[in-house]
């Protein structure tokens, strides 16, 4: 901080600086591995605002979601949703019924139990659809590392995607768990194992 011409510098503790560096050479061999994926997703970003989407979405975990995509899918009225792992049936239904949404647009999932398995177990699905492109809806704290994957899994099945972030007044996460989470969607890719287990012993 700087205050009277004085320059104020705040001490790191060696405690904090080794948990830093631990921090660093974990997401380290993750960051080499998604190089050329974050590269390919540039590519694949400069073309995806060309391409209408032909779906929404909605990866659960907060109740403002299925708030937010019932009023987006009415304005959206010859789309289809799909929600994954998001709030209970009877809630889900009853938002979307109360917004004015026909329920046979919507599509609920529950085989997620994170944000890379929200992508990888309806990818498929999405496919057989012949979906080539969707609204990708979540918070915004939420939506650098479901992007991430999502361009990964998504992507590996030629569909595109649009993100439309929630507002919200949490603080974004951090680029350490995008980096995690993007090198277990390549995982997913090359071997079709989603490394669940390992994520299950960190925050989601």
């Amino acid at each position: 901080m700087f205050r009277g011409g004085i320059v104020r510098l705040r001490a790191v503790s060696p405690n904090q600086f080794h948990q830093h560096r631990k921090s660093r050479k974990r997401s380290f061999p993750w960051l080499l591995l998604l190089t050329p994926f974050v590269l390919w997703m540039g590519v694949r970003s400069a073309r995806m605002h060309f391409e209408q989407p032909d779906a929404i979405l909605v990866l659960g975990g907060a109740e403002e979601r299925e708030i937010f995509s019932a009023k987006f899918a009415r304005q959206h009225p010859n789309l289809p949703v799909w929600i994954s792992s998001g709030a209970p049936p009877e809630y889900a239904e009853r938002v979307f019924s109360k917004t004015g949404v026909d329920l046979q647009r919507l599509n609920l999932d529950y085989q997620a139990v994170d944000t890379v398995t929200n992508f990888t177990s309806l990818v498929d699905r999405l496919r057989k659809k012949n979906v080539r492109s969707v609204y990708l809806i979540t918070s915004d704290y939420h939506m650098r590392r479901a992007q991430v994957i999502g361009e990964i899994v998504l992507g590996s099945r030629g569909i595109n995607i649009q993100p439309v972030s929630i507002p919200s007044n949490q603080i974004e996460e951090p680029i350490s768990k995008a980096i995690r989470d993007g090198g277990r969607a390549v995982l997913w890719v090359a071997t079709g194992e989603t490394g669940a287990n390992f994520a299950l012993t960190k925050e989601r």
